[in-house]
């Protein structure tokens, strides 16, 4: 099982045989963050509950990738087959966050919980769902299967299957709030 699933994490990035001259190239030649992580982070769910030593290893081995790729994932969250991490930075997804198979994830996305009373707890995702950069989804809603969620959206209610959503609603106000953002200039 453990092999079936790193195995479709490597075909997600074009990569169809797993040897040890690709597993050199990906850790230490060529890195490709997104799955090197992903690798470890198997790895740690894997041996979980079954050998502790080993187990413990592998989740030093995944906090030190965490801090050093940006990726905030919990070896808890549960993660179908042909995951895909585009780029590093910025990615928190909550340990108890549900993704089906086949699934991309962006830069800067966030999937977390929401402790309103209306939507308490956290996302379960679909199949085949594409989340864009920036993105954040929270609260205890479905995505459905199929959907693709656009880059900056805010997404806190149920997504139909099929969907795309977009997040273009800008809201301009007319009073100057820089100064609380911008100080010691020069």
């Amino acid at each position: 099982m453990i092999g079936s699933l790193i195995r479709s994490d490597y075909i997600r990035c074009g990569i169809n045989k797993i040897h040890i001259g690709v597993l050199l190239r990906i850790f230490f030649i060529f890195t490709h963050p997104g799955l090197k992580f992903l690798t470890i982070f198997r790895l740690t769910q894997y041996y979980r509950k079954r050998r502790k030593i080993v187990f413990y290893f592998f989740l030093f081995w995944l906090q030190h990738l965490k801090y050093k790729y940006g990726f905030d994932i919990s070896y808890r969250t549960k993660i179908g087959e042909g995951f895909y991490i585009g780029h590093f930075g910025g990615v928190v997804i909550h340990g108890d966050v549900i993704i089906g198979s086949n699934c991309n994830i962006s830069q800067g996305v966030t999937i977390g919980i929401s402790n309103s009373p209306k939507n308490k707890g956290c996302p379960i995702i679909g199949n085949n769902v594409f989340i864009g950069p920036g993105a954040c989804i929270f609260g205890h809603i479905k995505i459905g299967n199929n959907v693709v969620i656009g880059a900056n959206a805010v997404v806190s209610q149920n997504i139909p299957e099929g969907s795309t959503v977009i997040n273009n609603n800008i809201s301009i106000i007319n009073k100057d709030l820089s100064s609380y953002y911008i100080q010691n200039c020069v």
